[in-house]
């Protein structure tokens, strides 16, 4: 089968004002997607959420005039969090769900991606209808209708289940430090923690249209924990929590001002719900990019370490599968991704909550009078662990490039300790990534340096421009891997 040419693994992605981020592009997409998508639908209905880039609603515009032109009709959610899309999606009438984001990137960027009725994203096999229909779009109004204003209904809904989902919460004697990254959460995530009893201490709650992500959020404080970890032990607080820019994403630290990313929340939740007998198919299911040590730690604790390839879309197949099988809908699944990606999946949620995970994570916290989260996630020991992001102008198959090809095969011999490598491009970004881990034979630095030159030699055969941008993250232990001086 053919890959879609536009469509990523999560939606449309490029430079606003760009094409494809344009109003002709937008509107052409809205008319496609909507004329594939309502196919037999009677009074079809979409929804349509963004987070605060500068250009959300000019693209919300746009793309909601071509949907309206197939015959569609729109209800406008405005500033709202992807999962908060995909739940009022699910539990609405509509036949989908639109966000316009493009998640933890920078607010010059931006993308487009649908949600089915049932709260996911859309098959590829859709994805390749719609753009088979792109080319027969009409031309684009000289004039569109300016957004209405967001249905408050719908969005309530979201926020009531938020509430009420992980199960009662007193949050009053905990004191959280909560970064909004600028991003469609800046609004909700301190109510719902204020209407449980917090008085949490925000940072980054004033967007701009510019400033989603900029030195905030679950990616920055990822690659920078240190500056994070050092306002926790400023405030004396218990807990912090960073989402992204779209709210799908969450990562946590300690009162210690330690990182807890996504795999230690994964371990927490998955044996939290296996020792109730409430785990969906006792299986915890992440990517091939996790921490192996997070393998050892289902053995340890009795449940079933289940991987995927890359792709949030993947784990939640996996999911899905296990929650068919006769019996286990009263289970609950947990999947997901180092980069806080967290599904906590039951019958009315099928996508990634930033906030709903931190609120699961608290009331795991909160069972045990006077327990640290430093006690939850300090028993989870991992691997030293880097992944390379390398920019690229091109992504020719790597096995096609024989100097790449030769250089990962070199690896065991460079790294005696490697345990795992994964070699691949981004699904969403220009990028290379490499992901290496080994046993602790290795320090972090050992590791970088072979990871500079993989990403040096790629960057090269790929025609990119000498000096292009390369981060090495430490995943272990949170935060960016400076590049060795020649001497």
């Amino acid at each position: 089968m053919n890959l879609p040419k536009y469509f990523g693994t999560d939606g449309i992605r490029g430079s606003a004002g760009t094409h494809p981020m344009t109003k002709e592009f937008a509107f052409s997409l809205g008319w496609a997607a909507g004329t594939v998508l309502s196919q037999g639908k009677n009074h079809p209905l979409i929804l349509i959420g963004r987070d605060t880039r500068l250009s959300g609603p000019w693209l919300q515009e746009a793309l909601q005039a071509g949907l309206e032109s197939s015959g569609v009709q729109v209800v406008n959610l405005g500033v709202f969090p992807t999962p908060g899309v995909a739940f009022v999606t699910h539990a609405s009438e509509a036949i989908a769900g639109v966000v316009i984001s493009a998640s933890h990137n920078p607010a010059a960027e931006n993308g487009i991606k649908f949600i089915s009725h049932d709260g996911m994203k859309l098959s590829e096999t859709t994805e390749l209808a719609i753009e088979a229909l792109l080319d027969s779009a009409p031309a684009i109004p000289d004039a569109l209708t300016k957004l209405d204003d967001p249905d408050s209904k719908l969005k309530a809904i979201y926020e009531q289940d938020l509430l009420l989902d992980p199960g009662a919460l007193a949050l009053g004697d905990l004191r959280i430090l909560l970064d909004c990254a600028n991003g469609a959460n800046y609004e909700l995530a301190p109510q719902i923690l204020r209407q449980l009893g917090a008085n949490p201490i925000v940072l980054n709650d004033q967007p701009d249209g510019e400033n989603i992500n900029a030195h905030a959020g679950s990616e920055y404080v990822r690659s920078r924990p240190g500056d994070f970890g050092r306002i926790i032990e400023e405030f004396h607080a218990d807990l912090g929590i960073a989402f992204d820019g779209d709210a799908d994403r969450v990562i946590l630290f300690d009162d210690g001002g330690n990182m807890v990313d996504g795999d230690q929340i994964l371990a927490v939740l998955a044996d939290y719900l296996h020792q109730q007998g409430r785990l969906l198919g006792n299986a915890l299911v992440t990517t091939n990019m996790a921490n192996g040590a997070l393998s050892k730690y289902a053995e340890e604790h009795g449940f079933t370490f289940v991987e995927t390839p890359v792709g949030d879309k993947y784990v939640t197949e996996k999911l899905m599968a296990l929650f068919a099988v006769p019996g286990n809908q009263a289970q609950v699944g947990i999947g997901g991704e180092q980069s806080g990606h967290i599904i906590i999946l039951d019958e009315m949620h099928r996508t990634g909550d930033g906030l709903r995970t931190a609120l699961w994570m608290l009331k795991v916290l909160l069972e045990k009078p006077g327990q640290k989260l430093s006690e939850l996630t300090g028993k989870i020991r991992k691997y030293p662990q880097l992944i390379a992001s390398a920019y690229v102008a091109n992504k020719p198959d790597l096995k096609t490039i024989p100097s790449v090809a030769i250089a990962l095969k070199k690896l065991d011999h460079d790294l005696p300790g490697l345990v795992r490598m994964n070699a691949r491009y981004s699904g969403t970004e220009p990028k290379f990534r490499l992901m290496l881990e080994t046993d602790n034979r290795h320090n972090p630095g050992e590791i970088a340096a072979i990871a500079w030159q993989i990403c040096d030699l790629v960057q090269k055969e790929t025609g990119t421009t000498p000096g292009s941008k390369v981060e090495i993250l430490n995943v272990s232990d949170g935060g960016l891997m400076q590049r060795p001086t020649l001497r």
